[in-house]
């Protein structure tokens, strides 16, 4: 497998990562072999479950967005590269029987609060995006614990991922891509999928797909490796690396029996490039 040429020490600078591969010649299988089969095939995986604490939605302009509200605890509601402007909602004149809402304006993030008293199973209200969307939220209250709504619109970035990536260096691309996932960011010019798909189990190696970034030219994918084995394991990233990575980064390459530890994959949407 051919790749770029390889990244020199000082591109890690503020990565965290134990090691991260952009461009070096695939080795001969070193015993995960099948690792990077798995990697493959969780890439498919687009229609997994999502995590139970937190929900993950895909809306357009104007739509509507049926959600889930935690009662006597507080919903944070998010949207990913945008933020919320204004909320607009009926007051009852009743603060035992209203829900209230918290705009948070330096990430311009919504909190939704619904007392114990509030009479009804659910509500509604609509926000708009400082982007100009409008969303209209139909919510059903639950005695949950708090958690967190997470909003992506197909819209955003749409005509810009062209232009973002193809005006950078693609090592640089890559990177950004990688630092992005890492702090779970925004990252212009990209859609930004979370999962929580079924864990692939490869020898001793646990690996499950947590999120997947898709740009015009890049696609990125963060994944979990946990050793469910006895023993302590090494993982090298070019043995992590399915034969379509552009890029491999892993925060720890030494796992203890029980331990997790995070990778990122990032994969060209238009085949391998030289």
């Amino acid at each position: 497998m051919t790749f770029l040429s390889s990244i020199t020490p000082a591109c890690l600078l503020g990565t965290g990562f134990a090691s991260l591969s952009l461009g070096v010649t695939r080795k001969p299988d070193t015993g995960f072999k099948s690792l990077g089969g798995a990697l493959v095939a969780l890439s498919f995986c687009l229609s997994a479950t999502p995590a139970h604490a937190d929900q993950f939605v895909e809306a357009a302009d104007g739509a509507r967005i049926d959600c889930k509200l935690s009662r006597d605890e507080l919903t944070r509601i998010s949207l990913i590269g945008d933020a919320f402007s204004s909320v607009s909602k009926i007051a009852t004149g009743y603060p035992y029987n209203d829900f209230g809402v918290t705009h948070e304006p330096l990430r311009g993030d919504i909190y939704i609060s619904v007392p114990p008293s509030f009479a009804a199973n659910s509500l509604s209200f609509f926000a708009t995006s400082k982007e100009g969307f409008v969303y209209k939220f139909a919510c059903q209250t639950e005695p949950v614990e708090a958690h967190q709504l997470f909003i992506t619109n197909p819209a955003l970035g749409s005509d810009s991922d062209e232009i973002t990536e193809a005006g950078s260096n693609g090592d640089e691309v890559i990177i950004g891509l990688i630092k992005a996932m890492a702090s779970d960011s925004a990252l212009p010019g990209y859609r930004i999928r979370q999962m929580m798909g079924r864990p692939v189990k490869v020898g001793d190696i646990e690996v499950q797909l947590i999120a997947e970034y898709r740009g015009g030219l890049f696609t990125g994918q963060q994944l979990t490796l946990r050793n469910r084995g006895k023993n302590t394991l090494q993982i090298d990233e070019h043995d992590l690396a399915p034969k379509s990575a552009r890029a491999v980064a892993i925060a720890a390459d030494s796992l203890e029996p029980g331990a997790i530890t995070t990778a990122f994959l990032v994969k060209s949407n238009r085949g391998t490039e030289q």
